[in-house]
């Protein structure tokens, strides 16, 4: 008895599902070189407590120009949670008062260039 092929059939493989990332949509990885900038920027505390004259070491890090651009890890400062998150303490924070933050402690880019002339300074 003869033995016929099989006809081949047009079989699609099921794709595994796709790693979920913890990144949010978009948001760029963040590099070692980053997060050791971020660690000593941390390291200075919030920069709007300082130019009110006192220190806070409890930070977060703050995006001036979003989580998506080039370079967009570099651009950041460091800032408490009332000054970074309206909390309702009555501190001026960047989200959402972002042009009162500006008028009282200056432009996010001239703090961050502070920020950066304050760690050179530290070398």
């Amino acid at each position: 008895m003869r033995r016929t092929p099989m006809a081949r059939t047009a079989f699609k493989a099921k794709a595994a599902p796709a790693k979920r990332s913890t990144l949010k949509t978009k948001q760029r990885a963040v590099s070692p070189v980053e997060k050791a900038l971020w660690d000593r920027l941390a390291g200075l505390g919030c920069i709007a407590c300082m130019k009110d004259g006192h220190y806070n070491p409890h930070v977060s890090i703050h995006h001036v120009d979003g989580r998506t651009k080039p370079g967009c890890h570099l651009l950041v400062l460091p800032l408490c949670g009332p000054h970074h998150q309206d909390d309702g303490s009555g501190a001026i924070a960047v989200h959402p008062w972002k042009a009162r933050f500006e008028k009282r402690y200056g432009a996010q880019l001239d703090l961050v260039n502070e920020c950066m002339a304050i760690l050179e300074k530290m070398k």
